[in-house]
């Protein structure tokens, strides 16, 4: 029984080494120090965090497939569109799992035009919104050995 212990113990240290030592692959700014809000946290109370800039986490699940200039963030069901500041920077087209961001989150309604702009860029299939949700960011990170990525 002690063997099957410590056995349990040391898988339970490796997984959290593992966990650890997991590298962010970064782009735009450095993340800052401080709290992190899970997105579907946000957006369920959005007033709470519209307008502040804020560290926000999720999963990328979709990226601009034109340029690499947006990408879709999601939790637990939730999801937002997240500019990469006024095109100050790019991620590669093919960045999945999970992430950090850090900008601010509004409400923005789009127009037919820029319904159509976005579904071009946006992966076969993906739906477009009237309205969305959306962080202008000047950071992203994403976990850069992400076995589910």
């Amino acid at each position: 029984m002690r063997r099957v212990l410590v056995m349990v113990g040391l898988m339970v240290s490796m997984a959290a080494v593992s966990a650890a030592d997991r590298a962010w692959e970064k782009f735009g700014a450095d993340m800052p120090a401080g709290p992190v809000v899970p997105l579907a946290q946000a957006l369920a109370d959005p007033a709470a965090h519209e307008g502040q800039s804020r560290v926000f986490s999720g999963r990328i699940v979709d990226v601009c497939q034109k340029k690499g200039c947006w990408v879709m963030l999601e939790d637990a069901g939730q999801g937002a569109r997240v500019l990469l500041g006024d095109h100050d920077f790019y991620v590669p087209k093919d960045v999945r799992g999970p992430a950090q961001v850090h900008g601010v989150l509004s409400k923005v309604t789009l127009s037919p035009a820029a319904r159509e702009h976005t579904a071009k860029e946006t992966s076969p299939g993906a739906a477009v919104p009237t309205v969305e949700y959306r962080i202008v960011a000047d950071g992203v990170q994403v976990l850069a050995d992400d076995p589910g990525a």
